[in-house]
């Protein structure tokens, strides 16, 4: 996949795509169903298959002092889109340029002249333009005019309601995975780079793997069967684990992150890139009377991971 981030950087053979545009965090299933349309005006039109999304993400931009909300990096949303078949991630900045742009503009200047898209996919709800003036309708007329195609997506709903982002943000919110993983398609993931933390977990017979999360929605904090996929060096693989997302209370911490302990593994990840999917939340965050109770508490909480994951 070709991952475009300014309009300079397109060339004859990135021009012609047909793409779904929106921000796909989390790249859940009504993303998905975005997507697939593009891929079949894709394949109808024997054109590369794109997704024209936003960086940063027009809310942070807007709003930069907020309380975090997205599922998922910008790498993540890469990795994710990558494995389902896109071919080019046109992922714009978003800066006062951008959002002054009337929809008029955006659909000339930005799809049509600057990205060269044959044919655009959207959500039902889609908003473009400054001050979020443009609908889809406008879209399409505007398209008409322009020389692209536009499709507009029906909203995806399951049996629990409608799927959205701020659906799956809940159900991470309180320890639901499982029902997150189910408006997603696939595990709710947190990736990053492992870091070098306080080494306290070797020192307790559970090496971690650490990686931040700053800038992303917290899930409840607390203990998780885990799937982890180290994307790359001698250990590439997915291995089993337990994790800890929090603030580490027992240790007097405040700045969360993603502590993971990876069963049966040996070896050194440090700088290297790992994907933790959460597959079911254990049990809260505690602060223990003492280092054997938090150690016992450690063995019950990978036997639970073990059992948990042999079924997942």
């Amino acid at each position: 996949m070709r991952i475009l981030s300014d309009l300079s950087d397109i060339t004859a053979t990135d021009r012609g795509a047909a793409a779904a545009i929106g921000n796909f965090d989390g790249v859940h299933l009504g993303h998905r169903a975005v997507i697939d349309l593009a891929r079949g005006e894709a394949d109808r039109l024997g054109a590369p298959l794109g997704v024209m999304t936003f960086e940063p993400h027009p809310r942070e931009y807007f709003a930069p002092d907020a309380p975090p909300f997205r599922l998922m990096n910008r790498a993540a949303r890469a990795h994710r889109l990558a494995k389902i078949g896109v071919e080019r991630l046109f992922e714009l900045p978003f800066d006062a340029a951008l959002a002054a742009l009337s929809p008029e503009a955006f659909a000339r200047d930005v799809i049509a002249q600057g990205l060269g898209l044959r044919h655009v996919v959207i959500g039902a709800d889609f908003r473009f333009g400054k001050g979020r003036a443009g609908d889809a309708a406008m879209l399409e007329e505007l398209g008409r005019a322009h020389g692209f195609g536009v499709t507009a997506s029906p909203l995806i709903a399951l049996d629990a309601g409608e799927v959205s982002s701020t659906a799956i943000r809940h159900a991470l919110s309180e320890g639901r995975p499982r029902d997150a993983a189910a408006m997603l398609g696939h595990w709710h993931r947190l990736e990053g780079e492992v870091i070098h933390g306080e080494k306290r977990g070797r020192e307790l017979g559970y090496p971690t793997a650490n990686i931040g999360v700053a800038g992303l929605h917290m899930p409840r904090f607390g203990v998780y069967a885990v799937k982890v996929d180290v994307l790359e060096g001698p250990h590439a693989g997915t291995y089993d684990g337990a994790a800890s997302i929090g603030v580490r209370p027992m240790f007097g911490e405040n700045q969360p992150n993603c502590e993971t302990f990876l069963f049966d593994f040996k070896g050194d990840l440090y700088g290297a890139e790992i994907s933790v999917a959460l597959v079911e939340y254990l049990r809260g965050e505690e602060k223990f009377d003492g280092l054997d109770a938090l150690i016992a508490q450690m063995d019950a909480d990978c036997a639970r991971a073990r059992e948990v994951l042999a079924h997942a």
